[in-house]
């Protein structure tokens, strides 16, 4: 991975260095002088976040009245140092009482000097994680009196948390209720062409999860994936029963994912965090159920009038239903009127948008409905531009649907204790860009 930092400055506004600190000696402690010459003096500070001075590379921040600077003269990971910027700040914050400026940096120049060192080590970014750093470096800061921030808890049992991988989880929680919350959340991306061909599908998932979970529990998800299955019936040595599978594609786990195990045995096993949070995210390209086909059809009359129609099919299930389905049918910028139609729902002509608004509160699975519009056009004396007709575009959500197909076959719960947990799951698909040529 390239190096992230060769030295990092921080200076006021006036570009005096507040403090500083070298990782590498690729670069001389004299750089800022450049920064201070060559930016900060020549008023470019808002035209771009990373400049290049000779043979260094600077990327600079401002955050209240000091600015961070990082310089480094190899090839660097431009992404990965903003983000080390910004965990950084969050972690000094944490420390100062969530004040973060020139005074909290001149009354705490010994703690920032020992985090400096703890989280970033030879260019390389490390624990940046705040639960995890005061366990160990115990100092408090000198808090700012315009802070209102509560100081943080101390986290239960340092050595299990310095030494050991679940640095995300405290330990000694205790629920009267153990529950676990997870929902499936698809976006659905299309785009169709006015004869109901698609010319371009994917759906963009996650997996949301809030656990409320007594101890240190060990959860193992199962899903409907056409690798995990089939390496669990090369386990078991039988076939499978699982009827459809999906294939994944650019998946993402949260840290808390055993990833040796998911490499080896394809199974989601983790220790959750305590709350909400994004367990993963996933891609699928292949084997989309569409929610929805819009069949439209626009015939100019004339210069002077449009006939508009167009035809929704909802295509899961009937004993399912979308919410908050809106569609928006575009009409030329010169509409003077307009006479709408339609079979459920409302629509009128929205000039802002240029578009007729045609919105339906809870729509059927199995079923179709209708819209149809005569639109007069302004006559003008100017010769006329041919209308680039935008396709039109869908919003909605459809509860207990997923149109990748992913569903949940097993989510396991184990905890020393062995007390009972309620597992609740949910599936919702929306529209993301969800778009039909006219």
């Amino acid at each position: 991975m390239p190096v992230a930092a060769s030295a990092i400055y921080f200076l006021n506004l006036r570009g005096d260095v507040l403090i500083n600190r070298l990782y590498r000696d690729d670069v001389g402690g004299n750089m800022v002088d450049a920064f201070r010459l060559h930016i900060l003096q020549t008023k470019e500070l808002g035209t771009c976040p990373v400049r290049q001075i000779g043979g260094c590379s600077f990327f600079y921040m401002r955050i209240s009245n000091v600015y961070i600077v990082i310089v480094v003269s190899s090839n660097a990971n431009v992404a990965c140092a903003f983000k080390f910027v910004v965990e950084a700040v969050n972690l000094f914050k944490s420390y100062f009482g969530g004040a973060f400026d020139e005074d909290a940096i001149r009354n705490n120049f010994v703690l920032i000097y020992e985090l400096l060192d703890e989280i970033m080590d030879f260019g390389y970014p490390q624990n940046l994680s705040p639960e995890m750093l005061k366990l160990y470096i115990t100092q408090e800061g000198v808090r700012s009196p315009f802070s209102s921030k509560p100081t943080d808890r101390p986290v239960p049992n340092a050595t299990l948390q310095v030494t050991g991988a679940v640095g995300w989880r405290r330990e000694g929680l205790v629920y009267k209720k153990n529950e676990v919350f997870l929902d499936i959340v698809e976006s659905v991306n299309l785009l169709m062409s006015s004869k109901g061909s698609v010319l371009r599908c994917d759906v963009t998932g996650k997996i949301l999860m809030k656990c409320f979970l007594t101890g240190m529990p060990d959860l193992k998800l199962g899903l409907n994936d056409k690798i995990g299955l089939e390496k669990e019936s090369e386990i078991k040595s039988r076939p499978t029963k699982s009827g459809k599978t999906i294939e994944l594609d650019d998946v993402t786990f949260h840290q808390c994912v055993n990833l040796t195990r998911f490499n080896s045995e394809k199974t989601v096993s983790f220790v959750p965090p305590d709350g909400e949070f994004e367990l993963m995210k996933y891609r699928i390209t292949e084997g989309v159920n569409l929610p929805f086909r819009v069949l439209p059809t626009i015939k100019e009359l004339g210069r002077t009038r449009m006939e508009v129609n167009v035809k929704v099919k909802s295509v899961f299930g009937a004993k399912m239903f979308a919410l908050g389905v809106v569609i928006k049918v575009p009409v030329p910028k010169q509409t003077a009127k307009t006479s709408v139609q339609v079979t459920s729902g409302r629509a009128k002509y929205n000039a802002s948008m240029d578009c007729l608004m045609w919105k339906i509160r809870k729509f059927p699975g199995q079923t179709e409905s209708t819209l149809s519009a005569e639109v007069e056009l302004i006559s003008t004396i100017a010769e006329k531009k041919s209308w680039t007709r935008p396709p039109i575009q869908m919003e909605f959500q459809v509860p207990m649907f997923t149109a990748s197909g992913l569903r949940v076959r097993f989510l396991k719960v184990w905890e020393k204790s062995g007390y009972n947990t309620v597992e609740w799951v949910r599936y919702i698909t929306k529209a993301g860009s969800y778009e039909i040529r006219c």
